[in-house]
């Protein structure tokens, strides 16, 4: 978040939430706060975060109750216990906000709450009214900073002065000009550095254009520029002065960035109209922003997951074809049992042999007889490890779906990695699942994707091992159909034909969901075993989810339909 968000958030916060009564704190994790303000018009909640990836301050939907017994949150809640928001400060070109609370309206400021978005030095304290630092969110020691060790008790220091000259919308042209051709440097740094205020995001706003175009303009020496270039360029600077000035900010999520809060050009007209519409509804600035940001955290959140769990099935497959080819190279071995029993026939076949030479031979076919008896124990470990490697496998399918499931949920798509990722703890570790069956975890019931067919009916579809066990072996009725792609691993597909007649376009959408939910979803035609639920058995030792099957026919399905389908939304239970 940078100073103009900053600034477009505080603006209109001001006209909502001064003076607003606080009521609650809570830190749903180490690095963010959330407070709680009453107002006349209801509860507002806002969310200061001090993450070096993504500082922000934000309004965000009343979130659920967590975090509240956290020792910053009940710092907080002791504070500010009592008090009224009464101003919200922020000087200059600094990205620091203070929270000013008073026991009323007028008064003076009994607690202050400063957050400092300054990337990776960002944090968050609590003054009190002798401007000491009663809790702080990252102590800040003298080995960590000399310039500007921080922490309880300590007077509180403003952050060191920003460089550069604060920007003016009364500059003349040619003056600004000269500032920043004073340096032969790149257009992007030589604002940055003559300047304050200048993030990364509104330079390449300033320039303008797509996101391409306003980096080769930014990467131009400033010695290179046209007359042309430089008007334009002060035309947009003015324009980003006086929306600073008049506050007159509007979201819009498009141009070489993901949003921006003002109009470069007067005469622009952006492209997303659905966040003009909403800031038109009603819906404030300031809660869009938290609506943003918290897309782009779940965003991050998923694909950490997708990485972790791809690092750990890369480990675990490369595990298990060790153990496999050692296992195979033992079996190999064994094929000379029979030779080494011939060595020693053709010892004893001798006409007079001599005791060295019954040694050797019973030497011969004791290590025959070992092989042999080794030959059970390697198969058995052999049928093991291809078990397990045809359980990662099917994980892997798993995996690939949710990595393409754009039309799922962030937050569903990560909660099944999360799952996902703790089967194959279980599965992969009896001993970590016993330990926890020991320790009275209660496990909770699979929740499979749901979808309802054009008759109405229910299909379910396993994301899972355990699901598609859950959905096939545990939860089908007779009358139900079972769905799966043939020979290809992937997802059980289970059309709850029990509870009703199945239509003709009930079939071929459980078939061509099959044939999505596979590894097989990019052919363009895709086999599925068809079956009733009463002709299946599961495998013995298998991996959960595992069966076989009897009197089943084939058919054949299209998986981009399904995919189509499901992107139209009218699809899930």
């Amino acid at each position: 978040m940078d100073l103009t968000s900053l600034r477009a958030v505080l603006a209109d916060l001001r006209l909502r939430l001064l003076p607003s009564r606080f009521e609650k704190a809570q830190q749903p994790d180490s690095q963010t706060l959330q407070l709680g303000f009453r107002t006349l018009e209801g509860m507002i909640w806002l969310e200061l975060s001090w993450k070096a990836e993504v500082p922000r301050l934000v309004e965000i939907s009343a979130p659920p109750k967590q975090g509240a017994g956290s020792t910053l949150a009940q710092q907080i809640q002791h504070g500010l216990r009592q008090l009224a928001l009464t101003d919200l400060r922020q000087e200059g070109f600094e990205r620091v906000v203070q929270f000013q609370l008073a026991p009323r309206p007028g008064q003076p400021p009994q607690r202050t709450l400063v957050l400092e978005l300054m990337g990776r030095h960002s944090n968050l304290l609590l003054l009190d009214e002798r401007q000491r630092i009663t809790a702080i969110a990252r102590q800040v020691r003298t080995h960590q900073s000399r310039v500007r060790p921080i922490g309880t008790g300590d007077a509180y220091v403003s952050p060191p002065a920003l460089q550069g000259v604060a920007p003016k919308l009364d500059e003349p042209q040619h003056r600004w000009r000269e500032r920043l051709e004073l340096l032969p440097l790149s257009l992007e740094k030589a604002m940055r550095s003559a300047y304050q205020g200048i993030s990364p995001v509104l330079a390449k706003h300033l320039a303008g254009g797509q996101e391409d175009r306003a980096k080769s303009l930014l990467a131009k020496n400033v010695h290179g520029l046209s007359d042309q270039e430089w008007e334009t360029l002060y035309q947009r600077w003015k324009r980003w002065l006086e929306t600073l000035e008049t506050k007159e900010f509007k979201l819009h999520f498009d141009g070489p960035n993901s949003y921006r809060v003002w109009e470069p050009d007067l005469a622009f007209r952006s492209g997303d109209e659905s966040a003009v519409e909403r800031l038109k509804s009603g819906q404030p600035l300031s809660l869009l922003l938290g609506e943003y940001y918290a897309t782009v955290l779940k965003r991050q959140d998923l694909n950490r997951a997708v990485q972790d769990l791809q690092k750990q099935l890369n480990q675990l497959r490369q595990r298990e074809e060790a153990l496999l080819a050692e296992q195979r190279s033992g079996l190999e071995a064994t094929a000379g049992a029979d030779q080494l029993q011939q060595q020693g026939d053709g010892l004893l076949c001798q006409p007079r042999p001599n005791r060295e030479t019954i040694e050797q031979a019973q030497k011969l076919y004791g290590r025959a007889r070992k092989l042999r008896r080794a030959i059970p124990a390697l198969e058995e470990r052999l049928e093991h490890h291809e078990r397990r490697l045809s359980l990662l496998e099917g994980s892997e399918s798993f995996l690939e779906e949710l990595i393409g499931a754009d039309w799922d949920g962030l937050e569903e798509r990560t909660k099944c990695l999360l799952d996902l990722r703790e089967e194959l703890d279980d599965l992969l570790s009896p001993k970590r699942l016993r330990r926890r069956r020991r320790q009275g975890s209660r496990r909770v019931n699979p929740q499979p994707l749901e979808i309802r067919s054009p008759a109405g009916l229910l299909i379910q579809v396993g994301r899972n091992h355990r699901q598609n066990d859950w959905i096939s072996l545990r939860q089908a009725r007779p009358g139900d159909l079972w769905f799966h792609a043939q020979e290809c691993p992937g997802s059980h597909v289970v059309l709850k034909a029990s509870a009703g007649f199945a239509e003709d376009d009930d079939l071929t959408l459980a078939a061509d969901l099959a044939a999505w939910f596979s590894r097989a979803k990019r052919n363009g035609r895709v086999a599925v075993v068809r079956a009733r639920v009463e002709n299946l058995q599961r495998i013995s030792g298998a991996a959960p989810g595992t069966v076989q099957h009897r009197d089943g026919d084939v058919v054949w399905a299209q998986p981009d339909r399904a995919r189509q389908r499901l992107l139209a939304g009218k699809l899930l239970a």
